[in-house]
């Protein structure tokens, strides 16, 4: 999970400000859009790493696996032998599958240690090839043009400044390059979202309490799309930050997206 700090004048993830949709107060005490936002999700996530792929095959049925391996194929495609990076890498789940499709290097950042932890444990037990590091998605210690591909899953939605973290992705993208994020999304239409904000505020906090003996750990994730911009947001933030070709792609309704952009440089496909 990518460090969350920000500088005074950081720009906050903007809300939903649909008539139909009014933001509520922050309560969560692991979510807020100040200078505590890193140790929170520290915190959190730190709690969370070591059940994280057990909770996530729990809450999604296992279709996290698919939609993960599709942003992989998507962010890949086309390209020989590239050089990956894989953003709030968490567990490792995105590295192993890259390592698996004819990368020829790959990267996984994380701000976590837990997390990182775990994925070392599964690099070692023969899941995959990677190198693994500490890092931070507003200030990546990664020189321009460093990567062929960029992915980053479930990441994105818990960082402060959601332009400067896009905006740090277009710098280390080379040239040809692509970058795909995949996140929760926001269903169009006022009874699809109605009924998918109710099943996650329903669902998540009896998944927290279950497996953490914490409802907050799991009803974060609801909180924290509040102000995110989702799908359609994230598009308009690539194309801001320099991407061409961008586009994103829905899954299970718009409940969750796929968002992707690319640099100039090679023949589009």
């Amino acid at each position: 999970m990518p460090e969350v700090s920000r500088k005074p004048g950081a720009v906050l993830p903007p809300a939903d400000c649909s008539p139909t949709h009014i933001v509520p107060p922050l309560t969560n005490k692991y979510l807020s859009y100040d200078e505590e936002r890193a140790p929170k999700v520290r915190a959190m996530f730190s709690r969370l790493a070591w059940r994280y792929d057990l909770v996530n095959d729990v809450m999604s049925f296992g279709l996290h696996r698919l939609w993960k391996r599709q942003a992989v194929e998507i962010a890949l495609a086309g390209l020989d032998r590239p050089r990956v990076l894989d953003l709030c890498c968490g567990s490792g789940d995105l590295c192993f599958l890259a390592s698996g499709m004819g990368a020829a290097s790959v990267i996984g950042a994380d701000f976590t240690l837990p997390m990182l932890a775990v994925a070392r444990r599964r690099k070692l037990s023969g899941e995959g090839r990677c190198s693994l590091t500490q890092a931070d998605a507003l200030r990546l210690p990664f020189a321009d043009g460093s990567f062929d591909a960029i992915t980053i899953s479930y990441g994105l939605r818990n960082v402060a400044d959601l332009p400067r973290a896009v905006s740090e992705m277009r710098r280390v993208l080379a040239p040809g390059g692509r970058c795909v994020v995949l996140d929760f999304g926001k269903p169009e239409g006022t009874v699809p979202g109605f009924l998918y904000r109710g099943f996650l505020r329903t669902m998540m906090p009896a998944v927290g309490w279950l497996f953490h003996g914490d409802p907050e750990t799991y009803l974060y994730i609801p909180e924290s799309l509040e102000r995110f911009p989702a799908q359609r947001g994230v598009e308009r933030l690539m194309r801001e930050a320099g991407f061409e070709r961008v586009r994103h792609e829905d899954r299970l309704l718009g409940t969750m997206g796929i968002n992707v952009g690319e640099a100039l440089g090679r023949t589009a496909i």
